[in-house]
């Protein structure tokens, strides 16, 4: 069992952007399993992660870390796991599955919409990473592209600018 990396990670992804480090790649690796874990769950108005494409709705994230063939969720017990794993290996690659739920509110009701279903791969090289972005299925409420700036700048705004966005690979 390998942790954290996926062996059928399609080859053809949908979106890819590099951004350069400021941290060493463990600090990071371990800033992305905390932020990751961390906003398992949580309720976000579609205007705290993007421009909404669902008016008066809520997004929900629940971010899975592969183990060779599947995805664990980030539970505390899991994230603290992965925490250990990255702490004591020499980690290239990490792959995480996201769940993205889409709630609407329609007469004081919340109501669920179709789930868009995400593949990341981040590729941690030498002062800097690659994201890479596979949507697996779902209506695309949030674009790749939506999805990887939500974490660049949430991971920025908690860990005092640990990246700077460069231009898209």
């Amino acid at each position: 069992m390998t942790l954290g990396v996926y062996n059928n990670f399609p080859v053809n992804v949908h979106h890819t952007e590099s951004y350069p480090c400021t941290v060493s790649n463990r600090k990071l690796q371990q800033q992305l399993i905390q932020f990751f874990g961390k906003v398992n769950r949580q309720k976000f108005s579609f205007e705290e992660v993007t421009i909404p494409t669902v008016p008066n709705s809520r997004v929900i994230f629940e971010f899975g870390l592969a183990e060779t063939d599947g995805f664990t969720f980030l539970n505390e017990a899991h994230t603290k796991k992965a925490l250990e794993y990255v702490t004591k290996s020499h980690v290239q690659i990490l792959d995480f599955f996201c769940a993205i739920c889409y709630y609407k509110n329609s007469y004081e009701k919340w109501q669920a919409l179709k789930f868009d279903y995400y593949m990341l791969r981040i590729l941690f090289g030498k002062g800097t990473i690659e994201l890479q972005i596979y949507h697996e299925r779902g209506p695309r409420y949030l674009s790749p592209q939506d999805l990887a700036e939500f974490s660049i700048n949430s991971l920025n705004n908690a860990n005092h600018k640990t990246f700077k966005k460069s231009n898209p690979a």
